[in-house]
């Protein structure tokens, strides 16, 4: 009795609300907003677009930037090491560090260049260098060269070592010979298949014989080390081109000068800026017509001013990510007012509010999620195609990526949030009557 007497009770049990089997968890909230997304798929690509360009434009900006930034860096670095540069321009207040005149009036003299040698102690080379633009030509074959008139001390000065031959000597710029070092690109370009040694060519009508070869430099994409030619100093100014002062002085663009410690740059420095103005009779630095710089401080004002504007184009893109943002916030508000009687529907059946407002936080994460994916593959497309095309290596940083990345789902949760609470707050009653 006691057994039949209990099984109407088990009869008569409450059953489980249909309100407990909407309570949705993740998976199926993923999945209900995943097929919301795919029910129109033009405007889900539409809304995510802004998102794309976003983090594609960061991407590829920041790359390309750490890439240029990169690239100098390591050409000024491959110039030499504790190396300071005289040149003519402005007074030694004015201007960059590192900037050479290339152009106008040549104030540094060949007095200038042996004055500096004098002061021995802490110099480990003086490379004075003088330069132009000018055309090769080897068997019908020409190619455009910069020419580059030095000395031997340049090997070292400049960290210029030849992979094939040797350097030209001392004797070789005091007896005006007419050979030639030769950079990479020269050597394939204009001499092809054929092995440049010994082999004679000309620049500007001027016959000379190839006693060196350089490794390959790369290509920073500003300049290309690899298209140079270095002649004996004085075979240039006798062949080539001649330069004077204003006194008639032979003069030269640029002084390279290695000295022996890095940690006594600096008084070498002031050494040679104090020599120079007295041999230039320039009382104040306002007054000087030479520069004096280290590269240690070219350096670094290089890469101050690249990264102030990789920063600038990263911020730049990273605007148009907010505004994937409010695309995403707009196109969000629309499908909550066309989905009113679904809202309707489901709050009938039992599903929470915070259910509404998890499904259309999670089709706004989905939307910008898979924007900044797929804008991080645009991006490193567009940074490798641009970079090739203007010969710059793009380097790729993973923070760089990652906060894209976070960035684009960040701006989903918040320009999501409001559409959703908004669907989260319809009246059940209201919304079934919507048409």
């Amino acid at each position: 009795m006691e057994a039949l007497n209990s099984r109407p009770l088990e009869k008569t049990q409450p059953k489980p609300r249909v309100a407990s089997k909407v309570g949705l968890n993740f998976g199926q909230t993923l999945q209900i907003a995943w097929r919301a997304i795919l029910a129109n798929k033009t405007r889900s690509l539409l809304t995510a677009l802004g998102v794309i360009i976003g983090v594609a434009a960061v991407i590829a900006l920041t790359s390309l930037g750490s890439g240029a930034t990169g690239g100098i860096t390591k050409q000024l670095e491959g110039l030499g090491t504790n190396l300071l540069t005289v040149g003519s321009g402005a007074g030694g207040r004015g201007g960059p560090p590192g900037l050479v005149r290339t152009g106008g009036q040549q104030t540094i003299t060949m007095g200038d260049v042996k004055a500096i040698k004098d002061l021995g102690g802490d110099i480990a080379g003086v490379a004075p260098t003088i330069q132009t633009n000018s055309q090769a030509k080897f068997s019908g074959t020409n190619m455009s060269v910069t020419v580059i008139g030095t000395t031997p001390d340049y090997e070292i000065v400049r960290n210029s070592s030849v992979t094939k031959g040797a350097w030209f000597n001392t004797n070789d710029v005091n007896g005006r010979k007419r050979v030639a070092i030769i950079g990479y690109q020269v050597q394939t370009d204009l001499f092809g298949n054929t092995d440049a040694m010994g082999q004679k060519f000309k620049i500007s009508g001027v016959g000379f014989t190839v006693v060196g070869i350089m490794p390959d430099k790369g290509n920073s994409g500003f300049s290309s080390p690899n298209s140079q030619v270095f002649v004996p100093l004085n075979t240039f100014q006798q062949r080539l081109s001649k330069t004077s002062s204003a006194s008639g002085q032979l003069t030269v663009q640029s002084i390279s000068v290695q000295g022996k410690n890095k940690d006594t740059l600096k008084d070498l420095q002031q050494k040679i800026t104090d020599l120079l103005a007295v041999r230039h009779k320039k009382e104040t630095p306002d007054d000087y017509d030479f520069n004096v710089s280290n590269q240690a401080d070219a350096l670094s004002s290089v890469n101050q001013i690249t990264t102030i504007l990789t920063l600038f184009l990263g911020g730049v893109a990273g605007i148009s990510l907010l505004v994937g943002g409010i695309g995403i916030m707009n196109i969000m508000l629309v499908s909550v007012t066309e989905r009113t009687r679904e809202i309707g529907i489901r709050k009938a059946l039992g599903a929470k509010p915070r259910d509404i407002l998890t499904q259309f936080l999670v089709e706004a994460f989905v939307l910008s999620v898979g924007g900044g994916i797929i804008g991080i593959l645009i991006g490193l497309g567009l940074a490798f195609g641009a970079g090739g095309a203007i010969s710059i290596t793009p380097v790729v940083s993973p923070t760089s990526v990652m906060l894209a990345f976070g960035f684009s789902a960040a701006v989903g949760i918040f320009f999501g949030y409001y559409p959703a609470s908004q669907a989260a707050k319809l009246d059940p009653v209201e919304s079934l009557r919507y048409e």
